[in-house]
């Protein structure tokens, strides 16, 4: 019990969950842990949002906010906007934007991965992936300091037009941070979510569509997003939302107009400089850095005043710079960019199939939609009264995020919320087959079939079926119909092939069961929660039908076969063979046909699509991650029902390996069923697109960036170490001219105090650059030694007066306590004699105590160390107060003692008066008494005759009229017994 009570106080440790809206210019980062409910983390400098920036240099490392000031001073090792070049090769024209837009930074070229990396000098050198893996890293110790315990589990936001490259090297840099993904989602998917999570109660029956126009730093995503409430398996009814349509613009946002504005200031000041003949300021890094940080202020200021004065002291050779920008200047700097405004909405109306009139609302999401020119632009685009700014527009897609992260952590329960995620790029096979088309003329048949469409939902699983092969043959997994982008957009995309698969092993599995009729070779792809396209596996699939003698089988097994064919039905649980594993029960959904070939869709149906099974019988119950989407036709199940020869095609033909199906008569007489074989075929997978990271270089990356992270640690602990030691001797030396500490010292021990703290002092100025932690921490260690007694002589003096006082004021009430114990009579006494003797004792003890100790102190002097001690004088307080806390716990909980009755039942009460006693008269039947209390005058004039005694009730209810006598008369009879 003990270990298990251990383990789980540990695993409480290991609960708290982190997102990480990761954004061009800023991230921020959320947690949710055991009472802390979804919570933006505050960095360092107690801000809500970090630069996401990193200065590198050889010694030190700097992030967020430290990183930001040093790009004045380093602009060259001071890295930002590095998200750009993720999954890009080196012919990508984003890479040659960015070369334009910051010179500063020298890229190197990678030849193995036809990528770039950042030359920050010969022995610093830097993949975007390391750069952004640090980030995380950083992001990581943020949320676990305000968590205070340690993170594993994040969810990552990443912009919706990242393609798979992009997507795998983000995934790339969160392994080298050491952090679990439990998903990359959709920076607009966790901003619809957290608009939904908050109105939870708007959401009903009937969809609602809203836009989420989002224009941040570095481009810009329009999104339409359905709500409803659906019926689910799990929760029954829960709210939706299914991401519609989406349209987006990568590099429509906040840094292009940023950069315009620097521009124009470098001309202006150009122009302050002109006949000088002085170098350009476009050539000198630190003033473009000086400048862009300026234009980004600009820029914030102008979108709520007219114009503004743009200031920098020290711009370029000493020289300030001063001018006025005013509003109707910076819209016609960036007039073209507001034109592409409109764009990102018509995309995702297209690709939703929508009109503005069926959009309820347009939320603005993301910084720059904060310039007044993007919101006149946008109203005027969706034709709406106003623009809804009901969302926190930079915090949105974090709290989303890290919703959804509570939501896939085992740790917590949330209430359900489903989604339904959009693929933006359709993925397709091609494939290669030869063809018959007259006889003895063969010719090769190009194939494609679509994935995953455009729009369609995921995460999803399909199954591709290849029918016609029997041997060792190869297929290429591709993008889709990418028309929807402009000339532009593809040529950023990058490639547009991803995968080429080689299969090994399909002939020798058709060679290993020859007697089997071949059901294909299934490929299954699962395109995951990250919308990462995976191929699991690939399995040669045979199957027949095996007949059972009536007279080996049970009567049990017949009278099964006899209700499974009645439904039907007729399989059995497949076997194990050979060492082949049976099929799991997994609904997949079949790749879809081909919509430019009509006139092949028949022939090439049989090749790639699923067989169409017998539905009669029910299906079997489908794992949780494997369902098929609304809207896809799921045929596959891959375990029981008919084969595709068994059943008529489309036109009513039966399959070319078709076999006719026995009488009724013979099913009867020879009951058999199907068993299928699978054997796993050899994948090999060549990249296309861009190659990822071996685990050798993935590995190398992570002891890389844990190195660092390391070296970031030793250097804050000897900088701590450091600081420690300097502020103690400055402290100290400030001490030893205070009256306090002057009074318990020697002149000579105040001398050697100080020559000691001059060296030490001395010693950090000239060696201490050079000095380890370890060296810090001992010079410390010997100061604080040889100032310890002068500390603690002045502590202890600190401490006397409130701990005596407290004494005295303990020993004094103790000793009341004791005398008034001791003055209870003997009837009522609740102590024994021992334990008032033991209090009394305690008490005399501590007097005595306190008397010598005191006395013997006063014949110290001031600079010896005392013999009263303030731990003392606590210890003495807590044993007396033992003793008294135990006595008044005693009589807290101690009964009365019951009083002693004479003969006749009554209590040993001195003889009183009929009118003073109030006795109890006992009324006739029938008559109710509705008297006043005894204690009213009318009832104490009552009186008896002479010879009559007063009555009392025996028994329990004597006693009980007794008590309910008022406590006045009670305190009446106790005086007049007394």
């Amino acid at each position: 019990m003990a270990v298990l009570l251990a383990d789980l106080l540990a695993l409480s440790d290991m609960l708290a969950v982190m997102s990480v809206d990761l954004g061009s210019e800023s991230m921020k980062v959320a947690i949710v842990k055991p009472g802390v409910p979804m919570e933006i983390v505050l960095n360092k400098e107690s801000r809500r949002k970090t630069p996401v920036i990193v200065t590198l240099k050889e010694n030190e490392r700097f992030f967020g906010d430290s990183a930001a000031s040093m790009a004045i001073k380093s602009p060259k090792a001071t890295l930002r906007y590095f998200q750009h070049l993720l999954g890009k090769q080196e012919d990508n024209p984003h890479v040659a934007l960015y070369r334009a837009r910051f010179p500063e930074h020298e890229l190197g070229f990678d030849p193995e991965r036809q990528t770039v990396y950042f030359q920050i000098s010969p022995q610093l050198q830097f993949s975007p992936e390391e750069v952004l893996g640090m980030v995380l890293n950083y992001s990581r110790s943020l949320a676990e300091d305000f968590a205070e315990q340690p993170i594993k589990d994040a969810v990552i936001t990443v912009p919706a037009f990242f393609n798979q490259a992009e997507r795998r090297a983000v995934l790339q840099a969160a392994r080298m941070a050491g952090l679990k993904v439990l998903q990359l989602i959709n920076d607009n998917t966790a901003t619809a979510l957290s608009y939904g999570v908050f109105r939870r109660k708007d959401i009903n029956t009937t969809a609602q569509n809203i836009m989420f126009y989002d224009m941040g730093s570095g481009s810009t995503v329009c999104t339409i997003v359905t709500y409803q409430t659906v019926k689910t398996k799990e929760a029954g009814m829960q709210p939706q939302l299914q991401i519609r349509g989406v349209g987006f613009d990568r590099t429509l946002g906040g840094l292009e107009m940023e950069l315009r504005l620097r521009e124009h200031l470098a001309g202006l000041f150009n122009e302050q400089r002109k006949g000088q003949r002085v170098k350009d300021v476009r050539e000198n890094p630190r003033a473009m850095a000086k400048l862009l940080r300026e234009a980004n202020r600009l820029k914030t200021v102008l979108s709520a005043n007219a114009d503004h004065m743009a200031q920098i002291e020290g711009l370029m050779d000493d020289v300030d710079f001063k001018a006025k920008v005013t509003r109707v200047e910076f819209e016609e700097l960036c007039a073209d960019l507001f034109e592409r405004v409109p764009r990102p909405v018509q995309q995702a109306l297209q690709s939703a199939e929508m009109n503005l009139d069926e959009i309820e609302q347009v939320i603005l999401v993301g910084g720059a939609t904060r310039v007044p020119k993007v919101q006149e632009a946008l109203l005027k685009a969706v034709g709406k009264e106003e623009l809804g700014k009901n969302i926190n527009a930079d915090e949105a897609a974090a709290m989303g995020a890290v919703y959804q992260a509570a939501a896939l952590s085992k740790a917590f329960k949330v209430k359900p919320f489903v989604v339904r995620d959009a693929v933006i790029y359709p993925i397709l096979v091609e494939f290669t087959r030869e063809v018959e088309e007259e006889p003895g003329v063969h010719s090769l048949k190009h194939n494609k079939r679509v994935l995953f469409s455009r729009m369609g939902p995921y995460p999803q699983r399909k199954v591709i079926t290849f029918n016609r092969y029997s041997h060792d043959f190869n297929f290429h997994v591709n993008y889709g119909d990418l028309g929807f982008l402009g000339p532009k957009d593809l040529r950023v995309f990058g490639s547009q092939n991803l995968t080429m698969v080689k299969l090994k092993g399909v002939g020798e599995s058709f060679k290993k069961y020859p007697d089997y009729e071949s059901k294909g070779i299934k490929a299954h792809f699962n395109l995951d929660e990250s919308g990462v396209l995976s191929l699991d596996r690939v399995e040669s699939v045979f199957e027949t039908l095996v007949e059972d003698s009536p007279e080996e089988e049970s009567t049990l097994t017949k009278l099964g076969n006899t209700i499974s064919s009645l439904f039907g039905g007729g399989t059995t649980p497949d076997t194990k063979e050979n060492g082949t594993d049976t099929i799991q029960e997994e609904e997949e959904n079949p790749a879809e046909g081909s919509k430019d070939e009509p006139g092949e869709q028949v022939e090439l149906k049989e090749e790639t699509e699923a067989p169409v099974e017998d539905t009669s019988q029910p299906s079997p119950p489908e794992p949780k991650g494997d369902a098929a989407p609304d809207g896809e036709k799921a045929t596959d199940k891959e375990n029981g029902g008919k084969s595709e020869a068994q059943k008529p095609n489309e036109k009513g033909e039966a399959g070319s390996e078709g076999v006719p199906p026995a009488p009724e008569e013979e099913k009867k007489q020879k009951p058999a069923r199907k068993q299928r074989m699978i054997e796993e075929v050899g994948v090999e997978l060549v990249v296309l697109d861009l190659p990822d990271l071996s685990e050798d270089e993935l590995a190398q990356s992570a002891q890389k960036l844990q190195d660092l992270t390391v070296r970031d640690l030793e250097k804050q602990e000897r900088e701590k170490a450091a600081n420690s030691l300097e502020a103690f001797i400055f402290e100290t030396q400030d001490k030893l001219y205070q009256p306090e500490y002057q009074e318990v010292s020697t002149e000579e021990q105040r001398e050697e105090i100080s020559g000691r703290l001059s060296t030490a002092s001395t010693w950090l100025e000239d060696e201490g650059f050079g000095a380890t932690t370890v060296m810090l921490k001992e010079k410390l260690a010997e100061l604080r030694k040889l100032c310890q007694g002068l500390f603690f002589r002045v502590e202890e003096r600190k401490k006397w007066p409130e701990r005596l006082s407290a004494l005295d004021n303990l020993l004094n009430h103790s000793s009341m306590f004791l005398k008034g114990a001791r003055l209870i009579p003997e009837m009522d006494q609740i102590f024994t004699e021992v334990e008032m003797t033991t209090l009394e004792k305690v008490i005399n003890e501590t007097w005595a105590w306190k008397n010598a100790t005191m006395a013997e102190q006063a014949k110290l002097s001031a600079t010896e160390k005392p013999v009263l001690l303030s731990k003392d004088i606590e210890a003495k307080m807590m044993a007396l107060d033992r003793e008294v806390q135990y006595l008044l716990n005693k009589a807290k909980f101690t009964k009365p003692r019951p009083r002693p009755k004479d003969k006749n039942g009554t209590r040993a009460e001195p003889p009183l008066n009929a009118s003073e006693q109030g006795e109890k008269v006992i009324r006739p039947p029938g008559h109710t008494e509705d008297a006043k209390p005894t204690s009213e005058p009318e009832k104490e004039t009552r009186s008896e005759p002479a010879d009559t005694e007063p009555l009392e009730l025996e028994g329990p209810g004597a006693e009980s009229e007794q008590k309910e006598q008022p406590t006045e008369q009670k305190r009446t009879l106790k005086n007049d017994e007394l």
